[in-house]
């Protein structure tokens, strides 16, 4: 996988814009965390940085070396700094207990992984802390099918359901949780409406 993220994110535009994911600084806007962030899969940066906008002290990884340029690029222009590493995240060096804020937007593990790496995630949060969750739901295939420039995964085990976020976060207070149709418009490779789910949580 990360052969094709670096593909996808080797061409000079960012392939989902700068600009944050709009659930996303909804969340943060809304709550005001404060402490450390977590942001999984965080791409070119664009959701990393807004957090580091924002007063968080932020922590991302992803599987490309292409994004990493492009998002230490985007922080240097608006003059913030990220801790941003490369690779698999269980070789990463992070450790239970440590964040206040743990944000998954569009981190779509592998079918047989996504379960026990979103659990082993949740253990890097602190008791007390915030999860925010956004993804593609389990009725986005049709979405996807009638337009593919909307983008996700074209495999319906990658998807996600809201019961099987229950199941996945079952020690959490749900302030939110429902999978919506939404209009996507971020880079290339969001455009038009898509199914999503989201979440947001209290871990207990």
């Amino acid at each position: 996988m990360s052969d094709f993220w670096n593909d996808r994110y080797a061409a000079p535009d960012y392939a989902y814009g700068t600009a944050p994911n709009a659930f996303l600084a909804q969340q943060l806007r809304l709550r005001q965390p404060t402490g450390r962030i977590l942001l999984p899969a965080d791409g070119e940066g664009r959701n990393g940085v807004y957090a580091a906008e924002q007063g968080l002290e932020v922590h991302a990884f992803d599987l490309s070396t292409e994004g990493k340029q492009k998002a230490m690029q985007l922080a240097h222009r608006r003059q913030v700094a990220i801790d941003y590493r490369v690779g698999e995240f269980l070789d990463l060096g992070y450790h239970e207990d440590t964040f206040d804020v743990l944000a998954l937007i569009y981190a779509h593990f592998p079918a047989e992984l996504k379960k026990a790496y979103n659990q082993r995630l949740a253990t890097y949060l602190c008791t007390g802390g915030l999860l925010i969750f956004e993804a593609f739901g389990q009725h986005h295939l049709s979405y996807r099918q009638d337009n593919p420039k909307v983008g996700g995964p074209g495999v319906a085990e990658m998807l996600f359901s809201t019961e099987e976020l229950r199941r996945t976060f079952p020690h959490f207070e749900v302030y939110h949780l429902a999978e919506e149709a939404v209009e996507l418009s971020e880079g290339t490779f969001h455009q038009g409406t898509g199914s999503v789910v989201r979440f947001v949580g209290r871990k207990l």
